[in-house]
């Protein structure tokens, strides 16, 4: 199933995508809901992130660019950092270059929603929590990292965090692509198993350090390729089986002083 978030007559609605039209559903995403009887076409309405994340968690460096290339032994501690909610934005938003730089980093990614309660959960039973798969751009200003390694507020500006443009629940996340096209030109085109901490090591490991809530999005890592970026510029980030997350970056708007 595809499950979305949508705004339709100044109203925000929760729906299932099937083809060309969505059925609205009401209830909570992770528990019990039931459709209303409602629809919309798709070209009538503005597609949102689709879920209100609890907690982001992402993974650095995780990607190699060939099979050869993967390390023998994997990490003690793998390198894993928050985004803040208030990053969330939905397909075609506008992602904010901070005032202060001229340009930013795109980073395509699968993002695995969290669909249980999930605490020291076994590599073998982490499909058995995970809700769906998305779509996600974990944008970053590499130029506000601290001096001592810490990542978190070049990770965490508003709009730093695309999701989109569906939660797909009938994924087999080991068999896909991650890709990027930065203005049309292909960036980013890896497959999973190219990931140095595979998913269900990722998330087993997670869920011993602390426990995943439903709503968790954890973001994989991205592939080699992901670049600066300027104004003006249009990134769209792909897994073909879910769909294209497409957003355009801007300038901060500079207030006016009196």
């Amino acid at each position: 199933m595809k499950f979305t978030r949508f705004e339709a007559n100044d109203n925000i609605f929760q729906g299932v995508i099937e083809g060309d039209e969505i059925r609205v559903f009401s209830g909570e995403l992770f528990g019990d809901w039931s459709y209303t009887g409602d629809t919309y076409k798709r070209d009538e309405v503005n597609l949102l992130a689709p879920l209100q994340p609890n907690h982001i968690i992402g993974i650095g460096a995780n990607f190699v660019a060939r099979k050869e290339d993967l390390p023998e032994s994997l990490p003690e501690i793998p390198v894993f950092f928050y985004k803040p909610s208030s990053s969330v934005i939905g397909p075609e938003a506008e992602i904010v270059i901070p005032e202060g730089i001229n340009q930013v980093k795109f980073e395509s990614e699968l993002a695995v929603i969290i669909g249980k309660t999930a605490k020291d959960i076994k590599e073998d039973e982490v499909l058995d929590y995970v809700f769906g798969y998305t779509v996600g751009n974990d944008v970053t200003a590499p130029q506000f990292f601290h001096e001592d390694g810490h990542w978190t507020v070049g990770k965490s500006f508003d709009t730093f965090t695309p999701l989109g443009p569906v939660i797909e629940t009938e994924l087999d996340p080991f068999s896909v692509k991650v890709e990027a096209k930065l203005n049309d030109v292909e960036k980013q085109n890896s497959a999973t198993d190219l990931m140095i901490i595979p998913i269900r090591k990722m998330i087993s490991y997670l869920s011993k350090v602390m426990t995943l809530q439903p709503g968790d999005v954890i973001l994989t890592g991205s592939p080699v390729g992901a670049e600066l970026v300027n104004e003006g510029d249009v990134i769209q980030c792909e897994i073909k089986e879910i769909g294209t997350l497409r957003n355009s970056f801007v300038a901060a708007r500079q207030s006016v002083k009196s």
